[in-house]
């Protein structure tokens, strides 16, 4: 009589010849499943890792917009459950979340009096508008100062814009900012720093440390609930202490995933040795 070693539970063992004798390996569940949670646990960790480490690297960065992670099915389109193509092992990868992406956290950093008249900072929702050589960029980066052509600008020397996307020039003289954002010298006004905001759930992509590109086809309008604060900046709204932490905390976790890891490898290579070569 011959044997045969099947190392699946889903053969039908009323399928095959009377002549074959079949021992039926029944991996465990709870590796399988343990497995996957791990994977997909260290693959989400390390990303969050690397999101909280750059957040605490530019919690001094004026304007700096911190980066929050969400979370999504590990298996997404025609293969996400319940679709035509689903299957049982894609099932089981997505009972457990992996990190999707990031999203710039909109929350209010604190605002710093520096005495520059020409340093702003925005209270509420809202960005200034820059002209680098890249295209317009949106910054909370209020670092500016009046160049020798009398065009205000920033610390790189990009022209800041109005709300129309014009370069704003600052005649000679004693100024003053009001906090809708116009610019006074003199007593006259002179111009309007532009501070725009953009449809709720836009979707801003970080360009360096606080300059951000809005999607192709969107449109920012003039911001109606922002606050203009003329001589002080915005700071990140990255905490040091509470970033340290989150740092700390990934990094144990993605430990934890790991060592999660390699004891599932160490069961499957137990098994892999011990258990069939009896079959």
């Amino acid at each position: 009589m011959r044997r045969c070693g099947l190392v699946s539970s889903h053969y039908d063992p009323s399928n095959l010849p009377a002549s074959f004798s079949v021992t039926l390996l029944h991996f465990p569940l709870f590796m399988d499943s343990g497995y996957y949670a791990a994977m997909t646990g260290l693959v989400a960790r390390t990303q969050a890792l690397d999101t909280a480490a750059a957040n605490l690297a530019n919690a001094q960065t004026p304007g700096y917009r911190a980066e929050r992670e969400f979370f999504r099915s590990v298996l997404l389109g025609p293969d996400a459950p319940g679709s035509q193509f689903d299957s049982q092992l894609g099932e089981t990868v997505n009972n457990y979340g992996l990190l999707g992406g990031d999203r710039l956290s909109l929350a209010q950093g604190a605002i710093e009096q520096t005495g520059n008249p020409l340093d702003l900072a925005i209270e509420g929702l809202g960005f200034f508008m820059v002209q680098t050589p890249q295209g317009v960029r949106y910054t909370r980066d209020g670092s500016f100062h009046r160049a020798q052509s009398g065009q205000l600008v920033t610390q790189a020397g990009e022209p800041v814009l109005t709300a129309a996307g014009q370069p704003i020039v600052i005649p000679p003289g004693e100024v003053s900012v009001g906090a809708d954002g116009t610019i006074s010298v003199a007593g006259g006004a002179a111009a309007a720093v532009g501070v725009v905001t953009f449809p709720q759930g836009t979707g801003l992509t970080a360009e360096g440390s606080n300059r951000y590109v809005a999607p192709e086809g969107v449109t920012p309008a003039a911001a109606k609930d922002a606050t203009v604060h003329e001589g002080a900046l915005e700071a990140a709204n990255q905490d040091v202490v509470q970033g340290s932490l989150n740092l700390i905390m990934m990094q144990r976790q993605a430990e934890m995933m790991q060592r999660a890891l390699t004891v599932f490898h160490t069961e499957f290579n137990k098994f892999a040795t011990e258990d069939l070569p009896k079959v």
